[in-house]
């Protein structure tokens, strides 16, 4: 049964794969090491780092300048599942894994399982709890075992355009039910839609079904080949029926999100909302070909009840010590400093469009008054993100979740084609993953 459950919850190993330009692995410096960036103190020992954040060699630059003991070793592995790719490779082989990975929160459970991820509570990880977000923290996290340390995470927030509002009459929406009033209103004055709801959003749909109170996973990282699945609950279905009804009101679009289309749209007003987590603004305003006289602001992300407000998170990058690091607990101690400066945090921020777990930095008056001239200066940290990540005290992903997340897709998608209900869609994915759990050897709590 284990060996089931290993091959069944990694990303999908591939049989070979060059992994040219990444690290052979080994933070005592003697192995070869390909580094993007320049190892300026050669007679120290070395850590090796994949990781793909935005403007990352400055902050590895700075850690190198103000480290005299250690150097990181960096390298750009790939993107998201890319990386988990050749990650999934070297676990498989027993080499070619960096000292120090890059891995989005939700994924953990998939590499604990594995044995791939060294539980850095054993080094003094929880010494810096305190500093983090407790949501963030909960989310690296199984009782004492730490698993990664946090950088940045993901509040939801809603960014929408002002100008088409105000052209519409439009206020802005705080409830769900404001949400679909503005949508019918948009429509009616034929300006485009309010909103896409992307088949394809995974833990943007997962978070929107958090918000009304799903819970779809128990799991515990000390008992790994037990899960609880209930992706079929009430909370799901309501919020599953209430996009489906948007959907067949051609009120919103059913675009798949992050293709050149869907850029497109939201820079050029076809959507007038872009439901966004707080990394969403730095994606926004990366994009090319923008409209110059769109007027952007951001608000709090609408709620099912005003008074009782329910914060969600979508996304957010950890840093993990991988089993095949030869100085654990030098690599231990990179993955908690490397962003454990307000320096190097304000490159993360300035440059990467960070959005900060570290509260020395979150929650400092720098980051709190933050202006952003993209939004007309508003300070959106402020009136938007900052509560955004009080609120949000973690969530439990499943030991497959890409897995999950396909299946969600699929289901997603028969809906919005008309072939399945919402409920039906649910009930479906419930089945579907209980039988994959069941056939990968995972046992019901």
């Amino acid at each position: 049964m284990k060996s089931r459950v290993l091959a069944a919850v990694g990303t999908v190993a591939v049989a070979a794969m060059a992994l040219t330009g990444c690290s052979t692995g080994g933070a005592s410096g003697g192995g070869e090491a390909s580094c993007t960036n320049t190892i300026t103190k050669k007679d120290v020992p070395q850590v090796t780092v994949w990781a793909w954040f935005p403007a990352f060699e400055q902050v590895v630059d700075l850690f190198n300048e103000t480290h005299d003991d250690v150097q990181v070793c960096w390298t750009n592995a790939g993107q998201g599942n890319d990386e988990y790719t050749k990650f999934s490779t070297a676990i498989e082989a027993k080499s070619g894994a960096p000292d120090v990975i890059m891995l989005e929160s939700e994924v953990i459970s998939s590499f604990t399982i594995r044995k791939a991820l060294v539980d850095i509570g054993e080094f003094g990880a929880n010494e810096v709890k305190d500093k983090y977000t407790e949501g963030a923290w909960n989310d690296v996290t199984s009782g004492d075992s730490v698993y990664a340390i946090p950088v940045d995470s993901g509040p939801m927030g809603m960014l929408y355009r002002q100008d088409l509002f105000d052209k519409a009459g439009i206020a802005v929406p705080t409830t769900w039910d404001e949400f679909a009033a503005a949508a019918k209103q948009l429509k009616d004055a034929g300006t485009g839609v309010l909103a896409n709801f992307p088949t394809n959003g995974r833990a943007f749909n997962q978070a929107l079904f958090a918000q009304a109170g799903s819970k779809p996973f128990e799991y515990d990282k000390t008992k790994p080949t037990e899960v609880s699945i209930d992706v079929n609950d009430d909370a799901s279905k309501k919020v599953l029926n209430y996009w489906d009804g948007l959907v067949k009101d051609g009120l919103v679009t059913t675009d798949d999100a992050f293709t050149a289309d869907y850029n497109t749209s939201l820079v050029d007003g076809t959507y007038a909302v872009y439901l966004a987590a707080a990394w969403g603004p730095g994606y926004l305003q990366g994009l090319s070909d923008a409209d110059d006289t769109a007027v952007w602001r951001a608000a709090p992300l609408p709620q099912w009840d005003a008074a009782n407000p329910v914060q969600v998170n979508w996304g957010g990058s950890t840093f993990a010590v991988t089993e095949q690091a030869k100085d654990k607990k030098l690599a231990a101690e990179v993955a908690k400093d490397i962003f454990g400066t307000d320096e190097a945090w304000k490159i993360g921020i300035e440059q990467g469009a960070l959005f900060p777990t570290y509260k020395p930095i979150l929650e400092s008056d720098y980051f709190t008054n933050l202006e952003y001239p993209f939004f007309g200066g508003q300070q959106i940290n402020k009136d938007v993100f900052l509560a955004a990540a009080a609120g949000y005290s973690g969530f439990t992903f499943s030991p497959f979740q890409n897995y999950a997340f396909d299946q969600l897709t699929e289901q997603q998608y028969a809906m919005v084609q008309g072939e399945k209900t919402a409920d039906e869609a649910l009930d479906d994915l419930q089945a579907s993953l209980e039988k994959y759990a069941t056939e990968q050897g995972f046992t019901s709590k």
